[in-house]
């Protein structure tokens, strides 16, 4: 006798989400047609780039297609840009494009200042900039791009900041629109924000504020093109001067410590938070999802340890990517009624660190 399986809801086709003359197959019932989606993970410390395609839709029943691995050199992370048929990857001397399949690669810009030792990137909410923040032992500098073209640069004034420490506030970036957004740790304790942009249209060295304190920021996130962080209170949006504002706090998250922030893009209202696990001294710390829906609270996907990274794919999957391991949890589903279909996609991986999805040229 067949297994009844409950119905789920038909996924927005792709194209409705990316404006891509492509679709993902809808489906109705509890099958799924292939998905021409595909995953970039970013891997062994950093040095292997990796395509893979995952299929199938039922709990465990999933497989993974390898498309293509590539050496590469001083890995940060990888994101999408707009369009979506791209990965950007950022490493520690540069930045690039390639192709869903991983060839084609497009340098962008090398910025002015030298040496360059990029340790974090982000992303605006159209995903159409990016931010990447240079640290060479101190000497801090910012470089923004629009659309693969470099936009402007600007050099941090010198930090006083503590010895690093387990508990010590991280290093930050967020952007939106020509603004980046930079937290760090202070010295005395907690954070301090600096904002930079342009001050005339076209201006390509931007103006920088002075650093002002702040309390510790754990992370950022552009969320719905509000800039977010979390710190140890709650997740609060960011005032004028960029200091987060304790009024604001979402109360979808409780008034709690969270470490780690990711938002889905486009039209996907949905904001992830994490509190990590190797500074709470626990063994694992809930992996939190919302909808933004005020009235809702954030639903508990499952206590993740060691998490690394996530995206939230337009294929309605969230992927969450930890040293060792890709889980895949289906968010339209498990946001309903409580049921993720969460699924480990069965592919070797060795010390992650970043993955986001792309979807390949038809």
């Amino acid at each position: 006798m067949p297994t009844h399986r409950p119905a789920r809801p038909p996924r927005a086709p792709l194209a409705a989400l990316l404006a891509l003359p492509l679709l993902l197959a809808a489906c109705t019932g509890t099958e799924e047609g292939s998905a021409s989606l595909r995953l970039v993970l970013l891997t062994d410390g950093g040095t292997v780039l990796r395509a893979v395609t995952p299929s199938g839709s039922s709990g465990g029943n999933v497989t993974v297609t390898e498309d293509a691995r590539e050496a590469v050199t001083g890995g940060v992370n990888v994101t999408t840009p707009t369009g979506g048929q791209r990965v950007t990857l950022t490493r520690t001397d540069g930045t690039e494009s390639r192709a869903a399949d991983l060839s084609d690669p497009r340098a962008y810009p090398d910025p002015p200042y030298t040496p360059r030792c990029t340790v974090q990137a982000a992303q605006n909410a159209a995903r159409d900039r990016l931010l990447i923040l240079s640290d060479c032992g101190g000497v801090q500098n910012l470089a923004m791009y629009q659309n693969a073209a470099l936009q402007w640069t600007a050099a941090l004034p010198a930090a006083l900041q503590p010895a690093p420490g387990s508990d010590t506030p991280p290093t930050r970036v967020a952007v939106q629109g020509d603004l980046g957004v930079v937290a760090r740790a202070r010295l005395g304790g907690g954070s301090e924000v600096l904002r930079a942009a342009p001050a005339s249209t076209g201006d390509t060295v931007a103006e920088v504020s002075q650093p002002v304190a702040a309390p510790a920021i754990r992370d950022l996130a552009n969320y719905g093109g509000q800039l977010i962080a979390a710190t140890d209170t709650g997740i609060q949006k960011l005032g004028s001067s960029g200091v987060p504002d304790s009024t604001t706090t979402l109360s979808a998250f409780g008034n709690v410590r969270y470490d780690r922030l990711w938002s889905g893009s486009g039209n996907q209202n949905l904001l992830a938070a994490w509190r990590d696990n190797t500074l709470s001294g626990a063994s694992s710390e809930p992996l939190r999802l919302w909808n933004g829906q005020s009235a809702a609270a954030a639903a508990t996907i499952e206590n993740v340890a060691g998490l690394r990274d996530l995206t939230v794919a337009p294929d309605g999957y969230l992927y969450a990517l930890s040293a060792g391991s890709l889980r895949r949890h289906d968010t339209l589903l498990g946001l309903q009624n409580g049921n993720w279909r969460s699924a480990t996609l069965p592919t070797a991986i060795n010390d992650a660190r970043s993955v986001t999805w792309v979807v390949p040229t038809p």
